[in-house]
């Protein structure tokens, strides 16, 4: 069975007495622990089929099934559930609590699951990144490497069957853009996380197994190794 299948998967948008279709019945399927590239420019549809894959947004007429579970007829709470269950994040811009330091950022959801030894668990997490020196500073004391590593530690704390990752290297620099694509190929082969990635960066897009690209809501390439 798959771990994510998309099928017909459109999404139209009305603005006034116009219909803008930003995603045109686009299909595929990723096995378990799979590596995918979204690709294409700006306004092109890549995050719009990002959030529908990740049941943050509906589709307009298609389907998504996630680990087995179509997410057509799930409520909110539902699909909130599910993401916290086998779903994992990283951002472009990393979004973590600044007021909270890096060990308490990747505390928060295993705190929220009921998770017992939260913190214990969020160290060990921190130290497999590399930041077991510096899980006691807050965001704003980080590089943005940093930052970014903190925001994995924290996607893979439920151990997630599927990461999506949204431009994860968008604002680094070369080097520390290398070392969390080291990290993040590295943590899919060792934990057997299927990984989603939108990107611009076609060298990163060229490490995946598959590839898709969009163009104007449509696939008009699509990639196999």
């Amino acid at each position: 069975m798959p771990i994510l299948e998309a099928r017909q998967l459109s999404k139209t948008y009305q603005n006034g007495a116009q219909t803008l279709t930003v995603l045109h019945e686009v299909n595929f399927a990723l096995e378990a622990g799979d590596t995918f590239a979204i690709v294409g420019p700006s306004g092109s549809g890549k995050t719009t089929l990002l959030g529908l894959c990740a049941g943050l947004d509906r589709a307009s007429t298609g389907t998504v099934v996630l680990n087995g579970t179509s997410l057509d007829g799930l409520g909110e709470d539902e699909r909130a559930r599910l993401r916290n269950q086998h779903v994992g994040f990283v951002f472009q811009n990393f979004q973590l609590l600044p007021t909270l330091t890096a060990l308490e950022n990747v505390m928060v959801p295993l705190e929220l699951r009921g998770e017992r030894k939260a913190k214990a668990k969020a160290a060990e997490l921190l130290d497999r990144v590399g930041l077991g020196q510096r899980q006691h500073h807050y965001p704003l004391q980080l590089s943005g490497g940093e930052q970014q590593r903190v925001s994995i530690a924290r996607a893979f704390s439920n151990q997630p069957k599927i990461l999506f990752a949204d431009e994860p290297t968008g604002n680094l620099d070369e080097e520390t853009s290398e070392k969390i694509e080291a990290l993040l190929f590295g943590l899919n082969e060792q934990e057997g996380t299927t990984l989603v990635l939108v990107t611009h960066n076609l060298e990163l897009a060229a490490r995946t197994r598959r590839m898709i690209r969009l163009k104007g809501g449509h696939v008009v390439e699509e990639r196999r190794s």
